[in-house]
């Protein structure tokens, strides 16, 4: 079997996604990896502590590879560093990287494109899948998650912190992803059938904090931007 390296947020779509590679039984699982604040010891827009990370791979019964990058790190730098990491894996042997990815073309373009200067190649388990499809089979399998964090144009603060259930989906605002793929919330896996036990954690405060940033329009000029989101401070 082919080695490969799984992606890993934390969140419900890489989960399904490993999920898919486990059952499929046709690769050897190398390792998971994750990108993780250096400073903050968080896993960026999800919020979620390095700790827990680490109690879901030892829960997994999965190695965990963590890569570190400081917020005022350039894109630059995160592409070197996904580069190094790459060439990396494929002097251990490993072939693959799965992704979680739903639609997002533009982000499977640039991990496609990494991965071919290595000779490499990306596996997509839930790729062009409809999300409310892939959102109700993660939960047929048992699988449980936490809204570890939401865009505030979107959801109310007391959404944020709780489980993806049935009352969460018929309460979700309308012209989102289900799946939040477009960047809308994200989650935290806690319980589910891989897991030799659930992951311990607690739910703090909602704290809200927002970002300013710079888009590129199509004639190259910038445009300044902020967004807001609600966090669940896990523990």
């Amino acid at each position: 079997m082919k080695k490969i390296s799984i992606s890993w947020s934390g969140g419900k779509d890489s989960m399904l996604a490993l999920d898919r590679i486990v059952r499929s039984e046709k690769y050897s699982i190398h390792h998971l990896h994750t990108v993780i604040d250096a400073d903050l010891k968080r896993v960026g827009l999800h919020g979620v502590p390095e700790h827990l990370i680490e109690r879901q791979a030892e829960s997994l019964g999965i190695p965990l590879h963590k890569l570190y990058l400081r917020k005022d790190d350039s894109h630059d730098t995160y592409n070197q560093l996904i580069s190094d990491y790459i060439q990396g894996l494929k002097s251990e042997g490993v072939e693959l990287i799965m992704y979680g990815d739903i639609f997002l073309e533009y982000l499977k373009a640039f991990r496609d494109t990494k991965l071919a200067s290595a000779e490499m190649h990306g596996v997509y388990p839930i790729w062009k899948e409809p999300s409310e499809e892939l959102l109700a089979e993660f939960l047929e399998k048992g699988y449980k998650t936490r809204i570890c964090a939401a865009d505030k144009k979107h959801f109310d603060k007391s959404q944020v912190g709780q489980t993806i259930d049935d009352q969460w989906i018929r309460s979700a605002p309308e012209g989102i992803d289900i799946c939040g793929e477009n960047g809308e919330f994200h989650s935290f896996v806690y319980d589910g059938p891989i897991f030799k036990n659930p992951v311990a954690h607690q739910v703090g405060e909602i704290v809200e904090k927002s970002y300013e940033f710079k888009v590129k329009n199509d004639d190259g000029s910038l445009t300044d931007q902020k967004s807001t989101f609600y966090f669940a401070d896990l523990s």
